[in-house]
């Protein structure tokens, strides 16, 4: 990677592997629930590792070498919460092995989890000492920072951490309804988000998903506000996907994978459904919206490299 490009190396390439570990984890759901084959799953964490470590790699030098760059994203009203996605990206790769390796999961998990609570520290000390924030700067990305801490209970509770994984859904939720109600006021009473951002308004999807897979997690049964989040996730992923011919219109941006892990999170979350209701309309939905994230990955993929190829990523912002 030449210097000018490492230079700009954004912090938000990690969202991708927030995508692609959510699919691993959405088609081993899949084989745990619809009797599919283990070996895409397995396959899928193998490729989603390797990218982390690249990623890491390459983050890694940028720090080394141009630490005024990083200064300036980790100051950056919508760039600074895409850092989480890097604890994020621990966590869910923890996720994704619990059921292969337990082993290599649980460090995994203790390192995701630790790095979330510091970064979620900074960030919301960033937050509240601000001097330079506006509500247009607010967008759904700002979510990502509260999704780690939702993700926590996961894994926890399978690895019998159940204090903290309350702690972390705590946190998660209570600042989720907090941020959305913002968003909502920043959407409805002020100027548009900027085309290259349009897409993170799939990450409202994200955090009653995954708050559902949490708390079922934490409560090992199906009650009234389990079903209140998973509703009102499926609901904003129907809201979302109505408007699907308006998404398609935008330019190819980074921004783009913001598409891909809610989905994921809303795959997962009804194939849970179905496994505690047994409910024959959550058995499909759960085909149909495993097929569309795995459409959506291999399409981001597909644009991700293509972006790169002609040096449309990792340049300086016009």
């Amino acid at each position: 990677m030449s210097t000018s490009r490492l230079e700009n190396f954004p912090v938000s390439f990690f969202s991708m592997i927030m995508g692609m570990a959510g699919l691993t984890i959405a088609w081993e759901k899949a084989h745990q629930v619809l009797g599919l084959s283990a070996q895409p799953a397995h396959i899928l964490i193998l490729i989603t590792c390797a990218i982390f470590v690249v990623l890491l790699l390459i983050y890694s030098s940028k720090i080394l070498r141009y630490r005024r760059a990083v200064s300036t994203e980790l100051h950056n009203p919508v760039k600074l919460n895409f850092f989480p996605a890097v604890s994020i990206s621990l966590l869910l790769i923890s996720i994704a092995l619990l059921p292969v390796a337990p082993g290599m999961a649980e460090p995994l998990w203790l390192a995701g989890m630790g790095l979330h609570l510091l970064i979620t520290l900074y960030v919301m000390r960033v937050w509240i000492h601000h001097e330079h924030f506006e509500i247009h700067h607010i967008n759904p990305a700002w979510f990502i920072p509260v999704v780690g801490n939702v993700l926590v209970p996961i894994a926890g509770t399978h690895l019998g951490y159940y204090e903290i994984s309350w702690f972390f859904f705590s946190i998660g939720m209570i600042f989720w309804i907090v941020l959305f109600t913002i968003i909502f006021y920043r959407v409805l009473f002020h100027q548009p988000m900027p085309a290259k951002l349009l897409p993170t308004l799939f990450i409202l999807i994200a955090p009653p998903a995954v708050g559902f897979l949490s708390y079922t997690a934490l409560t090992g049964e199906l009650d009234a506000f389990g079903r209140v989040l998973y509703f009102v996730a499926l609901f904003l992923t129907i809201l979302l996907i109505t408007q699907i011919g308006y998404f398609a219109k935008l330019k190819f941006f980074l921004s783009w994978w913001a598409y891909s892990f809610p989905l994921a999170a809303i795959t997962i979350a009804t194939l849970r459904m179905f496994e505690l209701t047994g409910k024959q309309g959550f058995y499909y939905m759960g085909w149909g919206f495993l097929a569309l994230i795995s459409t959506v990955v291999l399409f981001l993929l597909f644009k991700t490299a293509r972006a790169i190829g002609s040096h449309n990523i990792c340049v300086p912002e016009g």
